[in-house]
């Protein structure tokens, strides 16, 4: 076995070739960090959307989109009071008429984006119980509260959410009441208002849904209830199915992600590969000299090996830091909602792996070359 010193001394050898090679391991690393952060956030965030005892009524053929969803206004009443298994909470029954739609929302001077707005009711606290008021108070008609994400989908500074800002929906001013948190769903990114104030300005004569919160064996009756009342033409779903739905229509995207970050991720370890066939292919005199004086082929590719991998995981503990820096904790956007970056153990461990693959795998190649011509040849090799 040749000692570990004999690999760091080859390291230093070229500073160029071997910062190309930390580096060119480091983008690789983050690359498939950032793929595994998106993904891993925008699962958890839809997975942690639905509640298993909520049960949404849409209208019947809408049960892929909500926005699409027309509900007569009549059927929250009805469901109200001829459905059992329906929760109470301080003897008022957890039920909540909403109307969702995409619209215009800008903040101070800021132009308008387009975000999720949903109208609502005080009873929506008692549907959605992951809601909290973090600041402020829940909207009256004529004011507006905010998701504590709901920044990032406008573009505009974190900042710039202040309690009693003016805001325009639609281009109608309002007052910002106050902001409110639903850690790990996609509601963070939304606005809430007074459920007849959207109704008004969407010129809506319907709702979007109604969402219900259940006992334990509650969907049954929410199903039967929609059977029975074909004259409402409604759809009972649980809304944890209704973002797994949700989770599987976003499958192609997060595919989209993993793609783009390997093609990146490709090109740099072939550009590694390349520093590494250079980096050897100078050596061939020299392995075959220490094959002559007694080292075993397979002591010389574990030395390329080790040399290899150290540079590799230099790289990827750069990546780490890099993710720390930039990646832990950024919001994304996308098109129903945001979530955040999370640098979880398991992130991180596919890093390390990567790292570890990507110096095993990238010194093979070079380590055969070296290893494979016979020693005459090799020992005739230029230097």
């Amino acid at each position: 076995m040749l000692p570990l010193s004999y690999a760091l001394r080859n390291l230093y050898r070229d500073p160029a070739r071997l910062l190309q090679t930390i580096l060119g391991s480091a983008l690789v690393v983050l690359m498939i960090m950032g793929a595994a952060a998106i993904n891993q956030g925008m699962r958890e965030t839809l997975d942690a959307s639905g509640a298993a005892d909520n049960v949404i009524l849409l209208g019947a053929g809408s049960e892929e989109s909500v926005l699409r969803s027309e509900v007569n206004e009549r059927a929250a009443g009805i469901a109200q009071a001829a459905m059992p298994g329906i929760v109470e909470v301080a003897g008022r029954r957890a039920i909540s008429p909403e109307i969702q739609q995409l619209t215009y929302v800008s903040v101070g001077n800021a132009k308008n984006r387009r975000a999720l707005v949903r109208g609502v009711t005080p009873d929506a606290l008692l549907v959605h119980t992951r809601v909290s008021l973090v600041e402020g108070r829940f909207p009256r008609p004529g004011e507006v509260m905010a998701g504590r994400l709901s920044w990032r989908k406008l573009g505009i500074p974190r900042q710039a959410l202040r309690v009693g800002e003016p805001v325009q929906v639609e281009g109608v001013p309002m007052i910002l009441s106050g902001l409110f948190a639903a850690p790990s769903t996609v509601m963070e990114s939304e606005w809430w208002m007074d459920l007849n104030d959207l109704r008004t300005q969407a010129k809506r004569n319907n709702l979007s849904s109604v969402i219900l919160r259940m006992r334990d064996d509650g969907f049954a009756d929410a199903d039967l209830f929609t059977k029975q009342r074909l004259d409402l033409e409604l759809s009972a779903l649980r809304e944890s199915d209704y973002y797994a739905r949700l989770a599987d229509f976003y499958a192609p995207l997060r595919s989209m992600t993993w793609l783009t970050a390997l093609l990146i991720a490709a090109g740099a370890f072939l550009g590694g590969l390349n520093t590494l066939y250079a980096a050897f292919a100078s050596r061939i005199r020299e392995i075959a000299t220490l094959q002559t004086i007694g080292f075993r082929p397979w002591a010389l590719a574990l030395s390329l090996v080790e040399e290899s991998m150290l540079a590799c995981l230099c790289g990827a503990i750069l990546a780490a830091f890099a993710a720390m820096l930039w990646l832990d904790g950024l919001a994304v956007s996308f098109s129903i909602g945001t979530f955040i970056l999370r640098l979880t153990p398991e992130v991180a461990f596919m890093g390390l792996g990567t790292g570890m693959a990507l110096g095993l795998i990238g010194a093979i190649p070079p380590a055969l070359r070296c290893l494979l011509p016979p020693l005459p040849t090799a020992l005739r090799a230029a230097s």
